[in-house]
């Protein structure tokens, strides 16, 4: 089966705005991968930053990250005038503990990946339905590590579930993610070197998000 092209589906998702600017609530891993994804979506979208990630390790690396995270939002709107707001949700690493339960052998980017991915994908429907976005997305596909094909039909079925519209994306498209590391530099954000969880902490530098 012929592979799906997210980024022309995510294209047409916009077109059809005809350049009307829906409200979009984009789940967010980190900063940097953001950067970029910031910069494509703020000119069609009012973005706000949902950042929810049980996964990352130890709880220094999440605050690390989550300022990071702050401060490009800040730095960004501050400095291009896009309309960028930021929802934090709770730290919670004893359900991404119990989500990688028996999967810890499972080797980066297999099934306790996918179980991770899609739980934060789910929580992100969930707040958009809630707050009433009209679309909901995620920073992830930016990354050359993440399978775009599982996080996009991820979130096609969540938009069933919670009857809000995912927006289609492969971020690192059209030079995505060697954007969002020029844009890190940019803006001196701190950049991790491991996915986030602490199986990856085993793969350091050979990833990031």
């Amino acid at each position: 089966m012929e592979k799906r092209n997210y980024h022309k589906e995510m294209e047409k998702q916009i077109s059809t705005l005809r350049g009307r600017r829906a409200q979009l609530l984009l789940h967010s891993c980190c900063g940097p991968c953001s950067s970029y994804v910031l910069e494509c979506l703020a000119p069609h979208f009012d973005v706000t930053i949902f950042f929810y990630n049980p996964n990352i390790y130890p709880a220094e690396e999440y605050e690390k990250r989550l300022l990071t995270q702050k401060q490009l939002v800040r730095d960004m709107t501050a400095s291009t005038g896009f309309n960028v707001d930021f929802l934090e949700a709770s730290y919670e690493p004893t359900v991404f503990s119990c989500i990688a339960a028996e999967l810890e052998n499972e080797p980066e980017g297999g099934a306790r990946c996918v179980a991770c991915i899609s739980h934060r994908l789910e929580m992100t429907a969930k707040a958009a339905a809630e707050h009433g976005f009209e679309f909901f997305t995620t920073t992830l596909s930016v990354s050359p590590h993440k399978n775009e094909q599982l996080i996009n039909q991820a979130g096609e079925a969540l938009s069933k579930k919670y009857d809000s519209c995912y927006l289609f994306s492969d971020f690192k498209k059209r030079g995505g993610y060697k954007r969002s590391i020029d844009l890190s530099k940019e803006y001196n954000l701190y950049r991790q070197n491991y996915c986030g969880c602490a199986y990856s902490i085993r793969s350091a530098g050979d990833t990031n998000e």
